[in-house]
Order: C-alpha cells, then structure tokens, then sequence
C-alpha cells in the first residue's frame, strides 16, 4: 500500500485540500472514473496543472495487462433488484481497460438462506477479490476475516459488515432512506395514526439501519405517529404478503406502511386485493414494472430507489482499484436514494429492470 508520505498521495492530499473535496473526489477524477461531475473533474485536473502534478501513470501501467478473477456473492432474492446490480458489475468489468476480468457469480436462495454455506465453501477457492451481500454481520465477520488473512480484499455491496476487515462497502445511504420515509408520512398525515414498516432481516445491516432512520425521524418531527413492530418478511415474498395480510387484520389498521426492502410487490399485491391501497399510505423501496399502474393511479406514495446497478459498478471498481493499485480512496460509498414519485416517475423509467416482477423470481404466493 502506497505511503501517506508519498509525492503522488501528498499531491493529491494537497489538490482535495485547495478545492475542498474529499481524496476519493480527487482520484477519481485524475484516474477518469466515474462518480464526479464534469465540472468537478476540469476543477481537478486544473489544480494538479497548477501544481505541476501529474499521476504516476508509467507506474499504473505495469499493474495493468493482469488477469483478475473476482468472486461474486449475491442472493436469487430479490432478483428485481440483485440482477441489476448484478448488470452494474458486469458493465464495470467490461469497461474496464488494460485489465482482464473474470467473473465468478456465485448464488444462492437469499439473505439469511444458504450464504454463509456458500462463502464457507468458497474458502477452498482461488479468488483474486470478492464482492459480496453480507447477511448477519456475526456470522459473516469470521469469514470474511479469512478471506482478507489469506489475501483475498472483500468489498460489501448493498449491506456492510463494517468491523468484518472488509476494505469497503458500497450502499444506498439506508438511515437517511428511512428518515425520508418518515418524513413524508409526517407530512401526509396530520391527525394521531398508527404506521407500520415491513423490512427484510433485522439482521441485515442495512434492513436495520433503515428502521433505526424511520423510527428516529418519526419520533422527532411525527410524534402524532406511532409505530407498530416491525415485520419481517426475510424477503421471501410468500412470507411477505402472509404477513401483510395479517397487517390487515390488526386493530386499530395503520394508515400508512414502509415497504424498506425491494421486496415491494408482494406487499403491493396484498393490500391491492383487499382494496386497502385506497385507505393506505404507501412509501415502498425501489422501481419495478408492474409498481407503474401503481404510481400511474396515485396509489403508491413514493418509492425510495437503491440504484442498484450503481451500486454494483462502484463496488467493481473500488475491487479493482485496490488489486491494481493497492489503495482505497473511499472505504465507505453511501449513495442517496432517488425520490420516485408520480410527477418524476418518467425521469426513473430508464432504471427499471429488463424483466417484471414475476419473471424476475417475485413469484406470487
């Protein structure tokens, strides 16, 4: 790994210092990746000319003509969002230049069902890095600790394990993705209500840092709102319309539900067939086909997009970064999620996934 004391990380150190912009910010620029604005990138570019700095690319250009085989973890469930992210991957390697990629996805059922057989497995094999969704942080810290202590960097996508050895994580920022959740039904409901959330696994970083955002933020500025306990539909979408069937039934009804995971259309499903998506609120998670006539007709509120192929080029590209050039510019990657409502809904329409709910394994129950 370079050292702090380097010319080329004190001139870089120097140029985020001048503009006021993060390291990351600055790497990224120099090297043309993406993730900056042009504006920002000219800026750059124009400080390291004004300090006669230039990247060391003779240097950058031995580590590259190299064969790299990543391992990539990533659960069947929910495919609507995970083959997007998966698509964001391959789209990285392949524009990736001067670098050979090969790629070794690796699937199994979802979060919480056969990932940690499937990486305990892979400890067998050869992988230059891996990318991976981690579940249960408790069960996934040892492993990836392995994986790091035999030389094998890891970096998380769509969920951490933050104190796993992992050298980065790539996600939507999920306590701000709940807090804005929050804020709209505080915003839609005036009058004392309950309100309910459905999330995947509590255990799952992510699935838990959204709740922790929406309870916050409701108990803050929506202390008229109470919040039921929240259910969980370990995104397996029989499990997730059983229970929000069961939501129907209880006494008093909320007003408004959370849908946090991209596990949305099964809940959709339910509450559409018993006509409660008149007399419910609704802030779902992320933007599949069949949510159109949803939105379409007023009866989804918002839905908070995770970018999920975003996501996946980054993780790629921080992976790669680090194999080529030792270094992470950017160990924590939180992206906003997008806003989807009636009135933006053609701006996200290019984001949808190739195939619909069904067909993508939302299967209805």
């Amino acid at each position: 790994m370079k050292d702090e004391a380097s010319p080329a990380r004190a001139g870089i150190k120097e140029i985020a210092r001048m503009l006021g912009i993060s390291i990351g910010t600055v790497d990224r620029a120099l090297h043309n990746r993406a993730g900056i604005s042009p504006v920002t990138r000219a800026e750059v570019l124009k400080t390291a000319a004004k300090i006669n700095y230039r990247p060391n690319v003779v240097a950058r250009r031995l580590k590259l003509n190299r064969h790299l085989r990543i391992g990539v973890h990533l659960p069947r469930e929910i495919a609507a969002f995970f083959d997007p992210l998966r698509e964001g991957i391959r789209a990285a390697a392949e524009g990736m230049v001067g670098v050979n990629i090969d790629l070794d996805f690796r699937t199994y059922p979802h979060i919480g069902k056969g990932d940690v057989e499937l990486l305990e497995a892979d400890m067998r094999r050869h992988f230059d890095g891996m990318i991976l969704t981690p579940g249960d942080p408790a069960k996934f810290d040892p492993i990836i600790r392995n994986f790091v202590a035999r030389g094998t960097p890891v970096v998380c996508v769509a969920s951490d394990a933050p104190r796993s050895g992992r050298i980065a994580s790539v996600a939507v920022d999920a306590t701000v993705s709940g807090g804005i959740a929050a804020e709209l039904f505080a915003r839609a409901l005036p009058k004392p209500s309950c309100v309910a959330a459905v999330t995947g696994d509590l255990s799952t970083q992510d699935h838990a840092e959204k709740l922790r955002g929406f309870a916050a933020t409701l108990a803050t500025i929506a202390p008229h709102l109470s919040l039921l306990p929240a259910i969980e539909s370990h995104d397996i979408p029989q499990d997730a319309r059983r229970k929000t069937l069961a939501l129907l039934q209880h006494k008093p009804r909320p007003t408004a539900v959370y849908i946090s995971t991209a596990n949305s259309i099964p809940v959709l499903r339910a509450l559409d067939e018993q006509g409660a998506l008149d007399q419910i609120l609704v802030v779902a998670t992320d933007l599949f086909p069949e949510m159109i006539p949803y939105f379409e007709s007023g009866r989804i509120l918002a839905s908070l997009h995770q970018r999920p192929s975003a996501q996946g080029r980054a993780a790629l590209e921080i992976l790669v970064h680090y194999l080529l050039d030792g270094s992470v510019a950017q160990p924590v990657t939180r992206f906003g999620p997008g806003i989807v409502l009636r009135s933006n809904l053609p701006l996200f329409l290019d984001q949808l996934p190739a195939t619909s709910g069904d067909a993508a394994g939302m299967t209805p129950a």
